[in-house]
């Protein structure tokens, strides 16, 4: 599988291109189109083998070909379940749970793929250690820091907004040590990615540390999260519940992005509608045709809190009109609110500020006669969000064990100013 930057100045193998993350020209890694289709089914019915069966085609002629499925078996360790939503008979609407990993987030099952992907790969090929740099709006640092954590032969640098982070995402993300460093940056997410980028593109920096991406710029990140909607999909077609169609909550657009490339592939998934906050970048794009990058806006929903969305590079790659591939809406504060505390009553279930975006935005697909079968992405659980969702539910929301342990750890982050100077010097 060759891959291509989005700026058309870079072309490499996908082991290339993930060990990369970013490409030389300061582009995004896309696989060369049109996407591969799907042939068969998965060997068995797990999330792993769905995983495995959809990635074959692009590691066929990799180094890593014939890893993928231990790479698969080791990083998809946890499922993805649907917990159903009352509804009326006509229709069904679900939660794809994607907070069951070791930091309580979607983000954990492309870091997990990245990590055992980058450890087989150096294992193969041999090679450098890799600083591994990534920013964070709250979920994504923890995910990743996780999977690196004591792992031979990498190092973790999380940059994360100080301040606009949860206050149990503030801990999670300091509570590593070893090979992790966490950096309190002085400014937004926004500010936090253009400094990733910046090191990127500084000559020594990048090769001094040798570094590689895990955000959802990196295919590595981004390929493996069009599994669980495949197996999603493939698991309710069995059932004669397909095509579905899913409402993806999402800021930097790199999870709305796989779900859309999942469907590419041929999967039976319908329509797809992407769920922002209060920055309404992507829904404006997609209404009126122009992107404009803003400051970003704090919400209660803070890991969407993103003004510049990278991946909307990939998008106006693989659309020409995107518009006619998917919706999108916004939902501000006071409506989160009041759907945290709507499903709470109907239905008993807690969700987090950012899933709840989602909830909304199928109940105005509904209300303007969407029909069939819906699942929204629960993308975090909302222990991680307990001073939001507690008050407006009335009574504590259950720790989940794995979240429990990283609680209990001592937390630490290096405040930072929003400088590639600084962030030199920090790393010195």
């Amino acid at each position: 599988m060759r891959c291509l930057s989005t700026r058309g100045g870079d072309e490499r193998s996908l082991s290339e291109a993930i060990a990369a993350g970013l490409a030389a020209d300061g582009g995004l890694f896309m696989p060369a189109m049109p996407l591969p289709r799907i042939v068969g089914r998965p060997r068995e019915a797990t999330l792993a083998a769905t995983a495995e069966w959809l990635l074959a085609p692009y590691f066929e002629g990799e180094v890593l070909e014939s890893k993928l499925g231990a790479i698969c078996e080791a990083a998809f360790t946890f499922e993805a379940p649907i917990r159903w939503l009352p509804s009326p008979a006509d229709r069904l609407d679900g939660l794809l749970e994607l907070f069951h990993g070791p930091t309580a987030a979607f983000k954990d099952f492309g870091a997990r793929f990245l990590a055992e992907t980058l450890t087989a790969s150096r294992a193969a090929v041999g090679g450098e250690g890799k600083t591994v740099l990534v920013a964070t709006s709250g979920d994504t640092g923890a995910a990743v820091a996780a999977a690196f954590h004591r792992r031979p032969g990498f190092r973790v640098i999380i940059l994360y907004p100080d301040g606009r982070v949860s206050a149990r995402q503030a801990h999670q993300l300091g509570s590593f040590g070893d090979n992790v460093r966490t950096f309190r940056v002085a400014g937004t997410f926004d500010d936090c990615q253009r400094l990733a980028k910046e090191a990127f593109a500084d000559d020594v920096l990048r090769d001094t540390l040798h570094l590689t991406s895990a955000n959802s710029i990196s295919l590595g990140r981004l390929l493996p999260q069009m599994a669980y909607y495949a197996h999603a999909a493939l698991r309710l077609s069995d059932e004669g519940r397909t095509p579905v169609s899913f409402v993806v909550p999402t800021g930097n657009l790199g999870n709305a992005f796989a779900c859309l490339m999942a469907r590419a592939m041929g999967l039976p998934i319908d329509r797809v509608a992407l769920a922002t906050n209060a920055n309404r970048v992507l829904p404006d794009f997609l209404r009126n045709g122009r992107y404009t990058p803003t400051a970003s806006i704090t919400t209660l929903a803070n890991a969407m809190d993103v003004g510049a969305p990278s991946n909307l590079e990939r998008l106006r790659v693989m659309f020409e009109r995107a518009n006619e591939h998917m919706d999108a809406d916004w939902v501000d504060d006071e409506t989160i609110r009041a759907t945290i505390r709507r499903t709470w009553s109907e239905a008993g279930v807690a969700l987090c500020p950012h899933t709840a975006c989602g909830v909304e935005v199928l109940r105005r697909v509904r209300a303007q006669g969407g029909r069939g079968t819906w699942l929204v992405a629960a993308t975090a659980h909302p222990a991680k969000f307990e001073r939001i969702v507690e008050p407006l539910i009335g009574q504590p929301v259950e720790v989940p064990p794995a979240l429990a342990e990283l609680l209990a750890r001592p937390s630490r982050a290096e405040p930072l100013e929003p400088t590639l100077d600084a962030l030199r010097l920090a790393l010195a």
